[in-house]
């Protein structure tokens, strides 16, 4: 599958990088002669931080070419994304061009933030809104607006390079999101220029209150709880009558005035002036892998998308049982993966290899499950954030109640790492006893057992069950 990205500043360098990331090839259009360096700044954030989302590797990455011909970058595409400047000018100038230099069956999608599709369209372009959100390699939310076909062939396409394509009801000046947003901003620009908060104060509001919840369970239902037992009606019994009180500013605009933008620009830079940009795009990028990861594990929110994505990833066959980059989180103030995380990632083999022999979340769900009752961890030589990590696993035993595996964790360059070797006993999840597996997942350990049985015990084995 190929995409091809029609300019590529921060919004286009992040399509790039989604795409690429899963496995896609990508053609990027763009006369900034500095295309290729920002491009490639952004593109070191996303490898840094995209695979740290998943337990499971993603596909190999695609290839990556700059062309100065805006038909090769579109000729064969099967996504086209336009990420020109917010001038509807110069989008229809590059719209005309792409729906005659692009592929039929190929989706052409606008980054526009606040265009809608009847103003896209009005010259005769084919082009959808696909409007995402900053960093687009991160955070999954697509705005979708437009023709019903179209819009269908692009989510299906979005959901399998991760992301959640939301389609828009109805089209409206800036869509869903960045309306509540530019009403959040409206009213930081009034608490600024009236002397009532600084920006850090506002950005601290946000970020240790509301913003929390809004991450897991958006606007509604945060509200439906905060009913308490008597739910959503009671919340607007009680507050819905404040919403004629003047509390707010949302249909005023504080002047835009060179005042206001200093004001502004200087507590900004007083805030956090002493990180670069690229420093604060990897705190951030850092922040959203530990609060999406945190997600992932209930399947709230965004959490849940990416959950749904890793559960559709290609996993390996035996003997590997992990294949997965080191995620930053991993790390200790020695600059490498912490002793905690190598058990971990056995853990998360042991968990695999489960799986393979017929002890899933089906098999658990049943009843039945294995519990660890001891392991035995070998530290062997560092692991840093971005390594590509990948297990091998050895049946050392699996018959009756027990089962015992040793894995062997290699980095990515082939270097042996550490092993871990663990002993679990089957156990009845209603009695909490053990109890011998289910014959499906016995005949499969034994066939696992027949096809290791010629291989020499792995090295540093038998420091378990002892």
């Amino acid at each position: 599958m190929k995409t091809a990205i029609i300019g590529g500043g921060v919004i286009g360098g992040g399509w790039a990088a989604r795409f690429l990331l899963n496995g896609w090839n990508v053609a990027i259009y763009d006369p900034d002669p500095e295309a290729e360096r920002k491009i490639g700044e952004v593109m070191d954030n996303a490898r840094r931080a995209l695979p740290g989302l998943y337990d499971t590797a993603l596909p190999p990455e695609g290839t990556l070419r700059f062309t100065d011909d805006l038909g090769d970058a579109v000729g064969d595409a099967d996504w086209v994304q336009e990420s020109v400047p917010e001038r509807l000018d110069i989008k229809h100038k590059v719209h005309a061009e792409l729906t005659t230099l692009a592929p039929g069956r190929a989706v052409i999608g606008s980054s526009t933030s606040g265009f809608k599709p009847s103003e896209l369209t009005e010259k005769g372009a084919r082009v959808i809104v696909a409007h995402p959100f900053n960093p687009v390699y991160l955070l999954p939310l697509i705005e979708l607006v437009g023709d019903t076909d179209h819009c269908a062939k692009a989510a299906e396409i979005l959901r399998g390079i991760g992301m959640y394509p939301l389609h828009v009801r109805k089209e409206i000046d800036a869509h869903i999101a960045d309306r509540f947003l530019e009403a959040v901003w409206r009213e930081a620009l009034w608490l600024v220029k009236d002397g009532i908060a600084t920006t850090e104060e506002i950005d601290e509001a946000i970020r240790m209150g509301f913003g929390l919840r809004w991450a897991q369970m958006g606007l509604f239902e945060t509200y439906r709880v905060a009913g308490g037992e008597a739910g959503m009606k009671h919340f607007m019994a009680q507050f819905g009558p404040c919403l004629t009180w003047p509390w707010t500013k949302l249909m005023d605009v504080p002047e835009f005035t060179d005042e206001l933008v200093d004001l502004i620009a200087g507590q900004s830079d007083a805030q956090s002036g002493h990180l670069s940009i690229r420093e604060l795009e990897r705190l951030r990028d850092d922040n959203l892998v530990g609060i999406l990861r945190g997600l992932k594990h209930s399947g709230a929110g965004a959490g849940g998308v990416v959950a749904r994505h890793e559960a559709a990833l290609p996993k390996a066959d035996q003997p590997i049982t992990l294949d997965r980059q080191v995620p930053q989180g991993w790390t200790d103030y020695n600059g490498h993966m912490n002793e905690m995380h190598y058990l971990e990632a056995g853990s998360k083999a042991t968990d695999r290899f489960m799986e393979m022999v017929g002890a899933d979340a089906a098999y658990i769900a049943q009843g039945l499950s294995y519990f660890t009752v001891e392991n035995h961890v070998r530290y062997l030589d560092e692991v840093h954030a971005g390594d590509r990590l990948r297990a091998e696993t050895r049946l050392l035993g699996g018959e009756g109640k027990k089962l015992h595996v040793f894995h062997t964790l290699y980095r990515g360059d082939g270097t042996l790492a550490a092993t871990v070797e663990s002993l679990l006993l089957h156990v009845d999840l209603a009695t909490r006893r053990t109890c011998l597996p289910g014959e499906a997942v016995a005949s499969a350990l034994a066939q696992v057992a027949a096809d290791q049985a010629g291989l020499p015990m792995p090295d540093g084995a038998g420091k378990v069950g002892r």
